[in-house]
């Protein structure tokens, strides 16, 4: 019986050193997460335009948020943007806006813009990861989002007009 019981042994023995070595395996396989990079995706032109004289401002490359998960998500875990483009965001129904800066990485100027596609109101220099509620001053439908800065070196108003086509 004793050769039995050792054979027993050693054949268990062996399937838990067995069953500990594969799971030991999975320990020490490299689990480093990669970042993932989201690139801009171009869906339509932008141009903004003088109130006073219709004359151009600037055309923009645009990205458009109008469904309820890019609208939330919107520039978030963005790395950069170029200067020549931007994210349009269309709402349903024209309403006070408010937007903030959780996880965006990007300092930005928010563009507030009336159903008329009149410039009503711009947060500038908004700060990357600030969760400040940075409000609209009028009913928006859409609010255009461009690099931080850039609605001044445009020098945009209020009033100041957008026309948008989709790609």
């Amino acid at each position: 019986m004793n050769r039995k019981w050792l054979k027993l042994f050693a054949i268990s023995s062996f399937g838990i050193l067995c069953v500990s070595s594969i799971a030991c395996k999975g320990e020490n396989q490299n689990t480093t997460v990669k970042p993932v990079t989201i690139s801009f995706k171009k869906e339509g032109d932008l141009q903004i335009k003088k109130s006073d004289s219709d004359s151009l401002i600037k055309t923009l490359d645009i990205e458009i948020a109008d469904d309820e998960y890019s609208t939330q998500t919107g520039l978030m875990y963005r790395k950069s943007m170029q200067n020549n483009q931007g994210m349009l965001f269309i709402f349903p129904n024209s309403d006070y806006r408010s937007f903030y800066m959780k996880n965006t990485e990007i300092p930005l100027d928010i563009i507030y813009i009336s159903e008329d596609k009149r410039i009503v109101s711009i947060q500038k220099n908004a700060k990357p990861f600030d969760e400040t509620s940075l409000p609209s001053e009028a009913p928006a439908k859409y609010v255009l989002e461009v690099n931080a800065g850039l609605s001044k070196t445009w020098n945009l108003e209020k009033g100041d007009l957008i026309e948008y086509t989709k790609n």
